[in-house]
């Protein structure tokens, strides 16, 4: 099998998705734990927290372009492995640290660990996958999954073992991921052009790769100035959502979570289907219903106010990231020249510029002009955004997308042009073209229930740890149903409620997987 026909489904997808899973799961948390470890066990204030913050931030920023070009040089899984490992030496010095000197090092590891990890991880997805964008839905739902995941066992474990033990089980998860990355045959990126990774222009004495390397990233900056000002846009809307949440709206972190709980299990679940009615639409119409969506979640928070409501809104503009997110990534693969390493390094870049940014403008405005102004801020940022992307879209000049309903890909040209198409996308041409469908593209029935019965097995492990966890917190609706016959009502809550729904999808997934291995059939093609 050649490098271009991978997808995330053969062992060395899986186990990159695994490697995903471990890592974002310590990583989410730690966002939200950093600062409260940083004020209670250093007892830093807030000037000495904000700048632990902002250096792991800005390490990071400036170690992705290196990590792209890592990835473009090396290979990509080794260098998401050497990510990981750093990743798990930051956790390891935060549960060690007695000083902020200590924790400075901690987060300048973590910083540099997480642009290794994260930049290679998508150069990889991008150059083996013949489907990006259903790829990098897949990578994505990876992520939301371990970021649920770790939530979990911090809120379940942080009281009875403090911030130390949550520091070590990260530091592991981190490992696990280093070891999955490392398992299994190792190679150096496949390269656009010819054999020995020379492109046509280079070997007949024209601008060579340079040439077309700069080329690439010029007509990547458009997409890249979008993506920097409406994740600012984006980021700090959301830092002050959550304050009005806790400040005016009064509500307990529990109950901010039950509001915010409906979104993000849209953005976990989403992601690795969205590519379905994607590949229809098509790459342009996707970002701007997106941005469009996302101009009208902001713009409704000016005007609504009830949890509820916000909860709905919440809901609609995760359903579009999802969407957007993995279209998006594949586009820039598709526009890096055959450079997607450091396609994925820039794209990184100015997403996370925009998130340094994007909460310290708000609150200013916030604070100057109050919550409409900087939802109405937020909700014309979006909607320029969903103006330009089209520009931003022809400026990379890519070939034309197939949506013929029965081809495979979604981002693919309809024939694979001489030189600049192949080189665009990125991939190894050697083998089978993207629009032409294997004889294997769709597996038989065995193998289908094969595969739904092992995801089934992963979806119970997780249930069962999520039960255990729950039924630790005394707030199982499952246990006290077997154990009381019912939920008390001074035990009822909205982790009670969570737990319950939770069972809901669990009977409704076990029946729907197994029911191939009972009635088998085949997988219907992706449309």
């Amino acid at each position: 099998m050649s490098a271009g026909t991978k997808t995330p489904t053969d062992p060395e997808g899986r186990r990159v998705l695994s490697a995903a899973l471990f890592a974002s799961a310590p990583a989410e948390v730690l966002d939200f734990l950093l600062p409260l470890w940083a004020g209670s066990t250093l007892q830093a204030g807030a000037c000495a927290v904000g700048a632990l913050v902002a250096f792991e931030a800005a390490l990071s920023l400036l170690v992705r372009p290196l990590a792209g070009e890592l990835a473009d040089r090396f290979d990509q899984r080794r260098v998401a492995a050497a990510g990981a490992v750093l990743y798990a030496l930051s956790f390891a010095g935060y549960a060690l640290a007695d000083s902020l000197v200590a924790a400075f090092v901690a987060a300048g590891l973590g910083g540099a660990g997480g642009a290794l990890f994260w930049v290679a991880l998508r150069a990889w997805t991008g150059q083996r996958s013949k489907d990006s964008t259903s790829a990098y839905g897949k990578l994505l739902s990876a992520e939301g999954k371990g970021a649920f995941a770790g939530y979990l066992v911090a809120f379940s474990l942080l009281e009875r073992g403090g911030y130390p033990l949550l520091f070590w089980l990260g530091s592991a998860a981190c490992a696990v991921a280093a070891a999955s990355l490392l398992r299994g045959p190792h190679g150096r990126p496949a390269r656009a052009g010819g054999p020995d990774g020379t492109d046509g222009a280079a070997r007949a004495g024209g601008t060579g790769r340079r040439g077309r390397r700069g080329a690439a990233e010029r007509r990547l900056q458009p997409l890249m100035l979008v993506s920097a000002v409406t994740a600012a846009a984006e980021a700090g809307l959301w830092m002050l959502l959550l304050l009005r949440l806790q400040g005016e709206l009064e509500l307990s972190p529990n109950e901010i979570a039950m509001v915010l709980a409906p979104g993000f299990l849209v953005f976990v679940l989403l992601p690795e289907h969205a590519h379905h009615l994607t590949a229809r639409l098509g790459r342009t119409p996707t970002m701007v219903a997106s941005f469009a969506a996302s101009a009208l979640f902001a713009a409704g928070l000016a005007v609504v106010s009830a949890p509820l409501a916000i909860a709905t809104l919440w809901a609609v503009a995760a359903a579009c990231f999802a969407a957007q997110i993995p279209v998006e990534q594949a586009t820039v693969a598709a526009a890096s020249g055959g450079r997607i390493g450091r396609g994925m390094g820039l794209y990184d870049s100015a997403r996370l510029a925009g998130v340094v940014a994007g909460p310290l403008l708000m609150g200013v405005l916030y604070e100057e002009l109050g919550w409409a102004a900087a939802c109405a801020a937020a909700a014309a940022t979006s909607a320029l955004g969903a103006v330009v992307v089209p520009y931003a879209i022809r400026t990379l000049r890519l070939p034309a997308e197939n949506r013929n309903p029965k081809g495979p890909g979604t981002s693919g040209p309809r024939t694979a042009t001489a030189g600049e198409d192949r080189e665009d996308m990125g991939m190894d041409m050697s083998g089978p073209e993207p629009a032409q469908p294997s004889a294997g593209a769709v597996p038989g029935p065995r193998d289908h229930a094969r595969k739904e019965r092992r995801d089934w097995y992963v979806h119970t492990a997780a249930f069962a740890l999520g039960q255990l966890i729950l039924w630790a917190l005394d707030s199982s609706w499952l246990v006290w149903q077997i154990t009381d016959g019912g939920v008390p009502d001074d035990q009822r809550g909205p982790l009670v409620w969570f737990g319950r729904i939770w069972l809901t999808v669990w009977v409704i997934d076990t029946i729907w997987s197994w029911s191939y291995t009972v009635w088998p059939r085949e997988k219907k093609a992706k449309a």
